[in-house]
């Protein structure tokens, strides 16, 4: 049990250092870094609707081949 505390307090120690050496982003580069993140799932859920309609026009025209 103390040797799980000790090393708990180990973790978070090594933690905060860790912490204190990222170069965190000023608010322009964290507004531009979620605009293109916002940009891009927009793009990939269109690319997937558009795959959508495509593969439910392709199932509707092989069912009506077959009189469904």
């Amino acid at each position: 049990m103390v040797s799980q505390l000790r090393s708990t307090r180990e973790f978070l120690e090594e933690s905060w250092v860790e912490l204190q050496r990222v170069t965190w982003p000023d608010w322009p580069q964290l507004k531009n870094a979620t605009l293109v993140v916002i940009g891009f799932c927009v793009l990939v859920a269109l690319i997937i609707w558009i795959m959508d309609i495509a593969s439910r026009f392709v199932i509707d025209l092989v069912m009506g081949f077959f009189g469904a």
